[in-house]
């Protein structure tokens, strides 16, 4: 049965689009560069190899429909940084490190730069992100030591900064705030909006896309599809989180060095100016409360309270397929955001979803390039990947022309190895499953004990040290 695209997410409810599918591939072409994957990464990469050479032919296989994963699902925050920048950065000397962080800093601007000079209306408003310590104590001894650590990295007030209660009641007013840590490296979109409009747009360029059609076969050179074949100079799988739904190439499968995990999402009816006032977030402002639950929102331009957390894993790394929310996932959420909003705790739920994500086993962003094997891939975003997708699609370009720049000088970029010897891969199963529900079940209780303030404090030492060493166990040999 074909996916029902209005009910992937609000997201993709709110734009005029009859998300018909492009032809799928029926034949043999001859490209120089194939592309797997109509998502953000596909199609910023599609986008800047096109715009640099435009004598290239691209040509960009989807399984499903531009669009269709990630890129249309999430949260919609555009964040200038990376999964792992701190400790890609961090060993650099000046200047590096300062043109690294300017780098990762602008990548919001160079969306907004992108989809104002390409007519790509998504909503973009740069407001900043504001991380809130609210519900208990321990967020803003946490998010102190957070923004410290940052400022150890050679990043000043300019990228983050502390809010007491009454400067964070600017940005967002929350209950039981005890401060915050803003910066202004970051924008909102309406993520469907910037996906379709990028697919419009690179298709214009005259980059071919063939959707309803999974790969079947590939390797160096070469992609087969169920009624179509690609001969192809380069061949860049851009599938991030989908990885394991890939077949192996060469006896490789990209699946080992990607985890797909959840994020889940929900969305309130829209919300009179009244309620709005009590809760702020007026120029696009992405939030989040600093606990290990990974929360985050913003405030749709229709006036809707946007808010997700982390969500979870399925065993051996099956895709979820179904987001239908359960009463529990999406309670969790009302929770967390009527935690923040108490006056939000009798408002109407009118949307939920959510999506998978790529999760490298080092836990940071890559971007690679095997010039033997003619092979360029990006992925491990966890979740920062709206952003980060622009700076790999910028990357992977370059390092595909041949070009040295700046993007392709960076600690996260990795040239001349085969992804066997440049990323480590995840452990076998039952490992993998047994690790991040034990790891997962320590953050819940954490949050659940730390946010009771009748808990004792040796009973909240004790859960704070329980999710320290498991966090630390979740990192293990990153390396």
């Amino acid at each position: 049965m074909a996916p029902d695209w209005r009910s992937i997410s609000l997201w993709t409810t709110q734009i005029d689009d009859t998300f018909a599918p492009r032809p799928s591939l029926e034949s043999e072409i001859d490209v120089d560069v194939a592309i797997i994957g109509a998502g953000y990464t596909g199609l910023w990469t599609a986008y800047y190899l096109k715009t640099r050479a435009p004598q290239l032919r691209i040509a960009v296989l989807e399984a499903e429909t531009a669009g269709f994963g990630a890129s249309s699902r999430n949260g919609g925050w555009v964040i200038g940084g990376l999964l792992g920048e701190d400790r890609l950065v961090g060993h650099l000397a000046e200047p590096r490190r300062r043109e690294s962080w300017a780098l990762l800093h602008g990548i919001p601007d160079e969306v907004a730069r992108v989809t104002s000079a390409e007519g790509i209306d998504c909503d973009f408003r740069k407001g900043g992100m504001v991380y809130c310590a609210a519900r208990y104590p321990e967020q803003e001894v946490r998010l102190r030591a957070y923004m410290a650590s940052l400022y150890q990295e050679g990043l000043s007030e300019d990228d983050f900064r502390w809010l007491s209660p009454a400067e964070l009641n600017q940005e967002v007013r929350v209950s039981g705030a005890l401060g915050g840590l803003y910066s202004p490296h970051c924008a909102t979109i309406q993520p469907a909006k910037l996906a379709r409009g990028l697919a419009r747009l690179v298709e214009g360029l005259g980059v071919m896309i063939y959707e309803k059609s999974p790969v079947t076969h590939w390797h160096s050179g070469k992609i087969r599809t169920a009624s179509g074949q690609v001969k192809a100079d380069w061949v860049v799988p851009a599938v991030e989180s989908f990885a394991g739904s890939l077949p192996p190439s060469g006896g490789t499968s990209l699946g080992r060095y990607q985890l797909p995990v959840h994020s889940l999402i929900v969305a309130t009816e829209p919300l009179p100016e009244d309620v709005w006032a009590g809760i702020g977030l007026t120029r696009g402002q992405g939030f989040g409360e600093f606990s290990r639950q990974v929360t985050y929102g913003q405030r749709s331009c229709d006036n809707r309270l946007v808010f997700g957390a982390r969500g979870g894993y399925r065993f051996g790394g099956r895709i979820r397929q179904d987001f239908t929310l359960t009463g529990d996932e999406i309670a969790l959420r009302r929770r967390l955001f009527t935690d923040l909003f108490p006056q939000l705790k009798d408002v109407r739920i009118t949307h939920s979803w959510g999506g998978n994500l790529g999760m490298g086993r080092r836990f940071r962003t890559h971007m690679l390039i095997d010039r033997r094997q003619r092979l360029a891939l990006a992925g491990g975003y966890g979740g920062e990947g709206v952003g980060a997708t622009n700076l790999a699609g910028r990357t992977l370009a370059d390092l595909i022309l041949g070009r040295d720049t700046l993007e392709t000088r960076q600690p996260w970029v990795i040239q001349d190895r085969p992804v066997s010897e440049a990323l480590r891969p995840w452990e076998p199963e039952p490992f993998r499953w047994l690790g991040y529900n034990a790891i997962m079940r320590s953050f819940t209780n954490e949050d659940s004990v730390l946010a009771d303030p009748r808990t004792p404090p040796w009973r909240r030492r004790m859960a704070q040290s329980l999710s320290e060493r498991m966090e630390a166990l979740m990192t293990w040999k990153i390396g």
